[in-house]
């Protein structure tokens, strides 16, 4: 599943909400592919708290 929350930050709005809920419809075997302008480096500790993996990339 493809997440992007550019268009939330760029309106100042804080997209944690959004991200939790669509993690919460993610099967075990499903991957979240997040596009965000940096590296969401609180996020990466939630989700390892939960049980994810993750690999990040910087693409411009």
């Amino acid at each position: 599943m493809e997440l992007d929350v550019r268009p939330q930050l760029a309106r100042g709005e804080e997209p944690f909400d959004l991200i939790m809920k669509t993690v919460k419809s993610l099967a075990k075997e499903d991957t979240l592919i997040l596009h965000a302008p940096f590296k969401p480096t609180p996020l990466i500790g939630v989700m390892k708290w939960k049980g994810f993996t993750h690999r990040a990339t910087v693409t411009r």
